[in-house]
């Protein structure tokens, strides 16, 4: 298989480039990226490019006209090399200096490193409150003494009704049976006759 069918890998990016191009995009400031995302030490100056996310070497960084060189957007001799167009050749301004970097790239490490893992409280299960129509079911349900069989209420309340009747059938009948003028102590006398009250006149 010749050389010319394989495909195209990224190629090693190299600290320093002799290209004169640069991108006509505005510069790109170094106070705008977070401390992690870039290396300001003069054997790795790097940084992460804001377009396609990968680590770039940084050229002239001592000089004033520092930028991007150019890369391509995968792994080298990984991924296609398919170039990133707008990162590349890009000014960078330096207006960080190596002091303040490392200031503030310790500061996160220490405040990142005390940090504990937050523990997860789950809330209890709260039952959920029965319906209306469920609490007057409850209330209406047979005794402990007469647990239900299934059957619905009314018929449950039919059958207690039926095994009563009797009873209450018998003294129906023992109070028609009293005798004529008894009646209980203290009652006021039942009218016999209907009233109609006259309305005054105005």
């Amino acid at each position: 298989m010749s050389a010319s069918t394989l495909e195209r890998t990224a190629r090693p990016r190299k600290s320093r480039t002799r290209s004169r191009t640069v991108s006509a995009r505005p510069a790109l400031a170094l106070s705008t990226l977070k401390p992690n995302q870039y290396d300001l030490r003069p054997a790795c100056a790097s940084l992460v490019c804001p377009d396609c996310e990968t680590w770039v070497p940084i050229t002239g960084l001592q000089t004033k006209n520092s930028k991007v060189v150019p890369h391509d957007t995968g792994r080298a001799f990984e991924a296609p090399a398919v170039r990133c167009r707008l990162g590349s050749n890009r000014l960078v301004t330096v207006d960080v200096s190596v002091k303040k970097w490392r200031e503030r790239l310790e500061g996160g490490h220490a405040e990142t490193g005390h940090r504990r893992r937050t523990t997860v409280r789950r809330k209890p299960k709260v039952a959920v409150a029965p319906a209306v129509s469920q609490i007057a079911a409850q209330k209406q349900a047979p005794a402990g003494d007469e647990p239900g069989d299934g059957r619905p209420l009314w018929l449950l309340r039919k059958k207690q009704w039926a095994a009563t009747a009797s009873a209450v059938r018998d003294a129906d009948t023992r109070r028609a049976q009293l005798p004529d003028g008894d009646a209980p102590l203290g009652a006021p006398p039942v009218p016999l006759k209907t009233l109609h009250p006259e309305r005054r006149a105005s």
